[in-house]
């Protein structure tokens, strides 16, 4: 099943500012929080260089003023580097026209080793020794009765372990079609029977995109339900119909003809 979504409903499934844990994704481990504070550190001491060297003549209180605000965003740029890198994530999705609710059904579930990283280094005798990081990872295969099919490969967690071949699969589509029949690119994948989320980076609100599964699913048991009526209703005018009975003539009067 594919439903277009509204632009609005789209943006609201993704919004123009990362979410909590978008943020809390882009965060990442020390060695991230440790790149961003020496990037900081780094264009706080370029800022105050600039300032020294050109820092006098007629242009001297503009420049102050501009290196000030320069340098105050420099400073706390470890604290909302990762809230633009959500943005330019979420930009990235919100640059196609149309959207879809998609709700399919998982065709395969299986679990590779995969490369992450290389490292390099020389031994003892001079040979050149790369070492390879690996991880493992859980790829989840889905589609539907048309013919779509698509693969998702993420880092493999616990609860993934409760996925199983037939669950029911939702995610959000996006497409430079309005009619959608060209996939350009796929969110975050949820299954709904153990409520379960396959994905890296969460691209969608959770919450949000819960509500529209359970909206559309209540509109699909309406529907079944809408093709069932006639049906009982034939049934039930069938149960209360009388069947045809012949009129019973007394004897008295079969003998008096």
């Amino acid at each position: 099943m594919l439903v277009p979504l509204s632009r609005k409903k789209f943006e609201d499934l993704i919004p123009f500012v990362g979410t909590g844990a978008q943020y809390k994704y882009c965060w990442g481990k020390f060695p991230d929080v440790l790149r961003r504070v020496l990037i900081s550190i780094t264009a706080l001491a370029v800022v105050l260089l600039i300032r020294a060297f050109f820092g006098t003549g007629e242009l001297q209180d503009v420049l102050q003023a501009v290196t000030f605000f320069i340098s105050l965003f420099a400073l706390v740029y470890w604290l909302w580097g990762p809230a633009v890198q959500a943005g330019m994530r979420n930009a990235a999705c919100r640059r196609y026209k149309y959207a879809g609710f998609f709700r399919g059904e998982v065709f395969d579930v299986f679990v590779t080793d995969e490369v992450v990283s290389t490292q390099e280094s020389v031994n003892d005798r001079g040979d050149l020794v790369v070492t390879e990081n690996r991880e493992r990872c859980i790829n989840v295969e889905v589609g539907d009765e048309t013919g779509f099919a698509t693969r998702i490969q993420v880092p493999l967690q616990r609860e993934h372990q409760a996925i199983r071949i037939g669950d029911t699969a939702e995610m959000l589509v996006m497409s430079d079609r309005p009619d959608l029949s060209r996939i350009a690119k796929v969110s975050d994948l949820f299954v709904s029977r153990v409520g379960v989320w396959v994905s890296d980076y969460p691209y969608l609100r959770r919450d949000e995109f819960e509500a529209v599964s359970r909206k559309l699913q209540t509109i699909d048991l309406d529907l079944d339900e809408y093709e069932e009526r006639p049906r009982r209703t034939e049934r039930t005018k069938a149960q209360f119909e009388e069947p045809p009975t012949r009129k019973r003539i007394p004897k008295s009067k079969r003998r008096a003809r």
